[in-house]
């Protein structure tokens, strides 16, 4: 009884602070760049999935997963504002798996681009073995694992919570990952926080492990001679989507920090959680379809040879 007052008190005072401030001026941004993302995202995926050649190639298995990723993200995302600002009332239990596929959504994008530099490193470092190193079939065996990795924790604390009737089995007036893992937060303070923090950190430091062994080993190519090299604006355009990717997780870890402090004003909370979901969760997800896919020239020609065969039909009716 304690549990399920405590978090009808947060909701509530949530959207008190979100009315206040008039915080719901935030969808209008948050949802055109959701809705022009998922229209050139499903574009993306569909040339790389009906190019043979582009599903032989590690890396636009990865691109594909990213973006697959990224379509569920904005999916949950966008359906929880659309609620919240339309005042639905959602069951609590409904909330909490809302709220673990939205991180499984996340983790496993984050995950994948960290795959995306190893792939990168992996080709540079051994050349001749890299298709023996990585074929489809195992790079499909490690992109189910990495959805594996990524869903475990999240539905294992819907689980254990549930099983231990932890939660509060009635409706919230706001669904949100801050406010549903920030109570999960007081019974498993520990693991929220290496969750989050600490994978996040490793994926950080073999990230930039794998970027200075591509630099050792392409040093002395040339290649990074000139200032507006391909090998630099490259690297540029990867380490800006990757910086992006990143920040919302750990403004997050944050967030989830500062949830459990009384002494932080609650208007803070939601102005930081507002701005990092209906901003800087989003900004990777409109830049990456083209860092990560219009920009190869691969994907580029397959989309150019979709939208021709679509043209050609309409040209010869209307002639």
């Amino acid at each position: 009884m304690a549990a399920s007052l405590l978090v009808t008190n947060i909701t509530q005072e949530w959207m008190d602070s979100l009315q206040r401030w008039h915080l719901e001026f935030f969808f209008i941004p948050t949802a055109v760049v959701t809705l022009a993302t998922l229209l050139i995202n499903p574009v993306l995926l569909t040339c790389i999935c009906r190019s043979r050649a582009l599903r032989q190639e590690t890396r636009y298995l990865l691109v594909a997963n990213t973006l697959i990723a990224d379509i569920l993200f904005l999916i949950l995302n966008l359906t929880t504002m659309v609620c919240n600002h339309l005042k639905v009332q959602m069951p609590w239990l409904l909330c909490e798996l809302v709220t673990a596929a939205t991180v499984t959504s996340y983790c496993s994008a984050i995950l994948t681009v960290t795959l995306m530099v190893v792939d990168t490193y992996a080709a540079v470092r051994w050349p001749l073995r890299y298709h023996a190193l990585l074929p489809p079939s195992f790079t499909h065996r490690i992109l189910a694992g990495v959805w594996v990795l990524a869903a475990v924790y999240p539905f294992t604390l819907v689980i254990m919570m549930e099983s231990e009737e932890l939660y509060p089995h009635e409706e919230v007036a706001v669904c949100l990952v801050l406010v549903s893992l920030g109570f999960i937060q007081v019974q498993n303070i520990v693991g929220v926080h290496i969750y989050f923090f600490i994978a996040a950190l490793l994926c950080a430091l073999l990230i930039l492990y794998c970027y200075f062994r591509l630099y050792m080993v392409t040093r002395t190519h040339g290649i990074w001679q000139t200032r507006f090299s391909r090998a630099r604006m490259t690297l540029l355009a990867h380490g800006l989507l990757l910086l992006l990717y990143f920040t919302p997780g750990f403004i997050f870890t944050l967030e989830l920090f500062l949830f459990q402090k009384d002494d932080i004003s609650h208007d803070v909370q939601v102005w930081i959680s507002t701005v990092n979901m209906c901003g800087f969760m989003l900004l990777p997800r409109a830049f990456a379809p083209y860092l990560y896919g219009l920009r190869y020239r691969e994907v580029s020609d397959s989309l150019l040879q979709l939208l021709h065969r679509r043209t050609t039909p309409n040209q010869v009716m209307l002639s």
